[in-house]
């Protein structure tokens, strides 16, 4: 076999069972310039971002706009705060656990339960697929006034290009989403010069007020800003950068992601509150209430006297479409592989994807035409939001658990932030699928749909019950790896009795001591099931100069040496993570056990070189006299 056949089996195989396998770990995050590691962090989020721009967002802005003024950009900042809640719980899962949310609810839930919520997001996928057909088609025939049929064959075609541009690598895809980004605020930013609004009263709308009759808009805002899919894409996305499993490296993945969020989903709020801002600024000043996208641009010239903003309106509306029909795409490939591990060409998957979504507009555009579409996209709506609670609580519940998480579990105040806003997103949207569902028993609907309709809301607030409560009942818990259960290690393991505890930190030497001391950890943290993390001190001479800075030959075989032992245990169901400080040795583990929370430390009976009794002087008496924590030496 040739060299060139050689590394493709080995691309294949290493990203056997990895999220997005093909581009997984494809972006270099090592930079010695601090700028330089911001900047390849930065990407995914913004990938993600499109989803709160798409069209269902333009519909409930554009009519909430119109309706009240300015009085509800506050819900509008409150929803992006939401946002930036739940997609930094999503990256962090992907960069901690090494799984993206669909993978991790696999490893959750059982086999009908996995196959069911696969099915729900399938559902949910091509529902948000419907709104970006839509809005491109929409788009297509204002800018060139294309009729809609031949919109929508268009709209299959595309696919073809957004692959091709997919090919190209995770860092071109991300370039061609931020420049759709910025097509879109170019197109609002020109409308809001054109429409000059009242900036004193759009400030003062950031204060919250309920005007009369618009609960159901604001329930709209919100039910249409957190997408179920973007959480999924989220976490698949921050794993295309190549990240150190070593805790502080982790925890710098997490920071830089956090950043990237907030900045890419800031751009989004100012895209939302462009769209309310102009609504209020040109209809709602002239007392009109807009309740289709194409009423708003046909306004848009008579109204401001301006050629230009339509064509940037249909412009910013045709690249929404656009982008998120490429995410679109990445999202129902991450949840497929992840829940039922079923891959597929992206093309093949792109078009089954698209034909779904296709299939309704086609239909509905050829019997009922412009006033059709607009009420078919917010049913696309409504299927999104029975979908949301499947992917928000699975996802809190994870990111909370510190047996999943290890030090990276959600604080308190952040647990109580994510359930206020898991509640309240639910809560809304569960409101308005209730009233959906309520227009359709009450609108003259056979006995035999309406039966159906309330059969399947029942089996869906069931199945909800069963999501919430079953990581409760099963408690905290690391996540076993399937096939690893009842082999050889694992059924030793498996019997081997431990004291309480819940984080356990063994300190390696890379010497022959090194497997009396994991034998001792191990054993102490089985039978609880507490975190494990196996921790060596680098001390070469550059990583005292340099400390964390430094990956040298030396840190590179000391990480390498740390992940297959991790690898080992990991198999068995065992919770491992590793660390890697730079320094002293004494004083690393010292400040490693004070930082995250060590509750019991494991050190061999001398230190990491020269002569035993010597370095038991130099690492075990300062450690064990400096922490407030038991240190168990070993002998």
């Amino acid at each position: 076999m040739g060299k060139k056949s050689q590394k493709t089996l080995s691309s294949e195989d290493s990203s056997q069972g990895k999220s997005l396998g093909e581009v997984h770990s494809s972006v270099k995050t090592e930079h010695p310039n601090l700028f330089k590691r911001i900047f390849v962090f930065a990407g995914p989020a913004y990938l993600v971002s499109v989803g709160y721009m798409d069209p269902g967002n333009w519909a409930t802005d554009l009519e909430g706009g119109s309706r009240f003024g300015y009085a509800l950009i506050w819900v509008i900042l409150m929803s992006n705060a939401m946002a930036v809640l739940l997609q930094t719980l999503s990256a962090r899962l992907g960069i901690v656990t090494g799984k993206d949310l669909a993978q991790a609810c696999r490893s959750e839930y059982s086999k009908p339960a996995s196959y069911a919520l696969w099915i729900l997001c399938e559902i949910a996928i091509a529902a948000m697929d419907l709104a970006e057909v839509l809005g491109t088609i929409l788009g297509l025939n204002l800018l060139f006034g294309l009729p809609l049929l031949w919109g929508a064959l268009i709209t299959l075609f595309d696919t073809f290009l957004l692959l091709a541009i997919q090919r190209l690598g995770i860092r071109k895809m991300e370039a061609f989403i931020v420049s759709l980004i910025s097509v879109i605020a170019g197109g609002f930013i020109v409308n809001l010069f054109l429409a000059k609004p009242d900036w004193g009263a759009a400030a003062a709308g950031l204060t919250p007020a309920i005007p009369e009759g618009s609960l159901y808009i604001i329930l709209g805002i919100i039910g249409a800003t957190v997408m179920p899919h973007n959480l999924y894409l989220h976490s698949s996305l921050v794993q295309t950068r190549k990240v150190s499993r070593i805790v502080d490296s982790k925890e710098q993945a997490c920071r830089f992601n956090l950043l990237d969020s907030a900045i890419a989903l800031n751009a989004a709020f100012f895209v939302n509150t462009a769209i309310l801002v102009l609504a209020a600024a040109v209809f709602y000043r002239h007392g009109i209430v807009v309740t289709e996208i194409q009423q708003a641009d046909k306004l848009l010239e008579e109204l401001l006297g301006s050629q230009v903003a339509p064509i940037a309106f249909g412009l910013a509306l045709l690249a929404a479409g656009q982008s998120s029909t490429l995410t679109g795409t990445l999202a129902g490939q991450v949840v497929m592989e992840g829940f039922v591990k079923i891959r597929l060409r992206p093309v093949l998957r792109r078009l089954i994807t698209r034909s779904i979504a296709l299939l309704p507009a086609v239909v509905v555009i050829s019997i009922s035409g412009d006033q059709g579409t607009y009420k078919l996209l917010i049913l696309s709506q409504v299927i999104l939001s029975m979908q949301l609670p499947f992917a928000i609580i699975p996802l809190v519940h994870f990111t909370s658990d510190k047996l999943k998480m290890g030090s990276f579990a959600n604080k308190t105040w952040v647990k109580i932030l994510a359930w206020i806003t898991s509640v309240i997103i639910i809560g809304l949207n569960g409101k308005l699928v209730y009233d959906q569902v309520y227009e359709w028993l009450t609108g003259g609907l056979s006995n035999l749909f309406s039966f159906f309709a309330i059969a399947l809301s029942l089996a869906i607030a069931l199945f909800l019950g069963y999501i919430i409560l079953r990581p409760i009942l099963r408690g905290e818990k690391g996540w076993q790896e399937e096939g690893a259960k009842g082999t050889g290690s694992s059924a030793i393991i498996e019997a081997i009795a431990s004291h309480h505890t819940k984080h356990i930190a063994a300190a390696l030497g890379r010497d022959v001591n090194d497997s009396a001391i994991i034998s001792r950890a191990l054993s102490l943290a089985k039978a609880e099931g507490a975190l494990l993390t196996l921790v060596h001190v680098v001390d070469s001479a550059p990583a005292h100069v340099y400390e964390s800075g430094v990956y040298d030959e030396h840190t590179r075989e000391d990480e390498q040496y740390l992940e297959e032992i991790a690898d080992e245990l990991q198999s068995s169901g065992m919770p491992v993570e590793i660390a890697l400080p730079h320094g002293h040795p004494a004083q690393e583990l010292i400040k490693f056990a004070e930082k995250h929370g060590v509750d019991l430390l494991v050190m061999g009976s001398h230190g990491h070189r020269l002569i035993g009794d010597l370095l038991l002087g130099e690492t075990v008496d300062p450690v064990r006299h400096k922490v407030e924590i038991p240190v168990l030496v070993v002998r």
